[in-house]
């Protein structure tokens, strides 16, 4: 079939706007509009809902978005695709089915299912689905389609599939649709939310509009929005979007994998970017697989530590709490949040964190949180602090492995019932050798901005913060952190593939130097991606650390006051 296929996206979380499903569908033409709900953490939290009621295990906000435009959405023909499904895809089309009943409408309800694993070990084991069972659900004249866990961007390329008759041959269609899918699976994201430059945005960034792709036959792509609607769709807030949460070039997927050095944005007029140049080669043979188990219990107290001797003061918070409970399982932070010759209490104090985690929930709970409480009159002076005892919570440790294609039972269960098997590709890709870690800069090259052979400048400098320059966008992969940093003129670019190596990345942020860090370079976006292994432990749900999805990261770097080249800050976008 020919023509554009107009995909939009109202949720990019479980917990985004809940007036978006309405926005989206009043504000414009669309055929088919997506919600993504699922994240590592959300899968957790979705598990201990089913320990408590087996028959939940679903996004329950998604049924109370869907009654307030239901109606709305069959009326105008156009079609849901969510994975608000979960754990429960079944459950929730039969709550879907219940709801349209009492509403007095008639709805075709299909779900995908298979990607459920039993690892009776795991509290949740679940692999990454593609696209082609949500494009049998539509074929098969669905008017909405509920998956567990498919990966995200299958959203948005199982409609793509059914629209356009794409097979599984159709490698490069299935990899710009990958792309689209990508750029609006995290909903405001790629509109202006959380980007860098959100000051230049023409509403300051204060409520951006959810975005669409028109997708085209060949899978090439036009990222848009709404009129009218907040924030901004250009070449740089869809480049911030792409390096986000990824990692090098091969961006592996169920359905294909997509070349991300492939890919090339340009403006398409105001609010509207094109994509298109993707490449896609076989996929892997294996799914990912991502499991939650529940690591034990956890609890913390935060001591303020005002004036002088703040060093002091918390070494001896840390020994009392040590010598109550023990040293197994603590762990101390001291934020440095205090200024010399402060004027007020609050700038004149720093923050003491204390976090313990435990397998024993009595530990962890009242025999941890009395015994700081109990320290207020009886440690250092000023003590106070800024948490109330209490009990302790149970966290999650996600991990991730791989299963064949072949062993996952793939299903599109159709607005019927029938049960629709959904074969896995038959042509994948051998399995190669992972990536080399520590990949340092490469050798710079001769240009307009001078440069020693380690990259370092050798022409006139300028002290500045770096995020004058570039722009910058991070996230979590499990216990991973992904950092994409882009440059925003062709000139930035060529000085900052040879200064913004693996150990200049350490000296600016301390924090990454013990990990085993992975550099890629995006020379079609002027982006440098970093994956940094490890740094976020077992991952969110168990994480101590102050910003445990490294979404602060990025912005951290671009912070940082460095040698810049000297000259005015960059002109956004001008010579793209």
């Amino acid at each position: 079939m020919t023509g554009v296929l107009r995909v939009g996206n109202a949720s990019g979380f479980y917990g985004d706007r809940s007036t978006a499903w309405r926005e989206m569908l009043d504000g414009g033409e669309l055929d088919v509009l997506t919600g993504d709900y699922l994240a590592e953490l959300t899968m957790l939290i979705l598990g201990r809902d089913r320990l408590r009621d087996p028959d939940l295990g679903y996004a329950k906000t998604f049924l109370r978005q869907l009654e307030g435009c239901l109606g709305t959405a069959l009326d105008r023909g156009v079609r849901i695709v969510t994975n608000a499904g979960g754990l429960n895809p079944a459950g929730l089309a039969a709550a879907i089915g219940a709801l349209a009943d009492r509403l007095g409408l008639a709805v075709r309800v299909a779900h995908v299912e298979g990607d459920a694993l039993a690892r009776p070990d795991a509290l949740t084991a679940n692999a990454y689905l593609g696209a082609f069972g949500i494009a049998a659900c539509l074929d098969a004249g669905a008017d909405i389609v509920v998956t567990g866990r498919v990966t995200d961007a299958s959203l948005a390329v199982g409609p793509a599939v059914a629209r356009f008759g794409w097979g599984r041959d159709d490698l490069d269609a299935l990899a710009g649709a990958t792309v689209a899918g990508h750029l609006i699976e995290c909903g405001a994201q790629v509109t202006g939310g959380n980007f860098s430059f959100f000051t230049e945005l023409p509403d300051g960034g204060h409520r951006p509009g959810f975005p669409i792709a028109e997708i085209h036959p060949d899978g090439s792509s036009v990222i848009t929005k709404h009129p009218g609607t907040g924030g901004a769709v250009t070449v740089e807030t869809v480049t911030a979007q792409l390096v986000y949460e990824v990692g090098g070039p091969d961006y592996l997927g169920p359905d294909v994998v997509t070349r991300l050095d492939t890919v090339r944005l340009r403006a398409d007029g105001p609010d509207r970017v094109r994509v298109d140049g993707v490449r896609g080669t076989p996929p892997p043979a294996t799914l990912k697989v991502g499991v939650n188990n529940l690591g034990g219990f956890r609890n913390a107290m935060t001591f303020v530590l005002c004036g002088l001797d703040v060093p002091a003061k918390a070494a001896l918070v840390r020994g009392q709490i040590e010598a109550a409970v023990g040293t197994e399982g603590l762990e101390f932070t001291l934020a440095r949040t205090d200024h010399v010759d402060a004027v007020d209490t609050e700038t004149a104090s720093a923050l003491l964190h204390v976090h313990l985690r435990d397998g024993d929930r009595a530990r962890a709970g009242r025999a941890f949180s009395a015994v700081a409480v109990e320290l207020a009159l009886a440690s250092y002076p000023g003590c106070t602090l800024t948490t109330l005892p209490g009990d302790a919570t149970p966290y999650g440790v996600f991990t991730a492995d791989a299963v064949p294609q072949a062993d996952v039972p793939h299903v599109a269960v159709l607005p019927d019932g029938t049960r629709l098997p959904v074969p896995p590709p038959e042509t994948v890709a051998p399995a190669v050798a992972g990536p080399t870690p520590g990949t340092a800069g490469p050798t710079p090259v001769a240009g307009p901005t001078r440069r020693g052979p380690l990259g370092e400048l050798a022409g006139p400098t300028r002290r500045g913060p770096l995020g004058e320059l570039v722009g910058a966008r991070s996230g979590d992969k499990g216990g991973d952190a992904n950092l994409g940093v882009w440059a925003r003129t062709d000139a930035t670019w060529e000085w900052l593939r040879g200064w913004l190596t693996v150990d200049r990345l350490a000296g600016l942020l301390p924090e990454t130097a013990a990990s085993t860090v992975e550099r890629y370079e995006l020379p079609n976006l002027r982006a440098i991606n970093f994956v940094i292994r490890g740094l976020l432990g077992p991952g969110v749900a168990a994480s101590t650390r102050f910003d445990p999805q490294a979404k602060a990261l990025g912005e951290l770097l671009r912070s940082r006051i460095v040698d810049l080249p000297a000259g005015p800050p960059a002109a956004g976008e001008a010579d793209r």
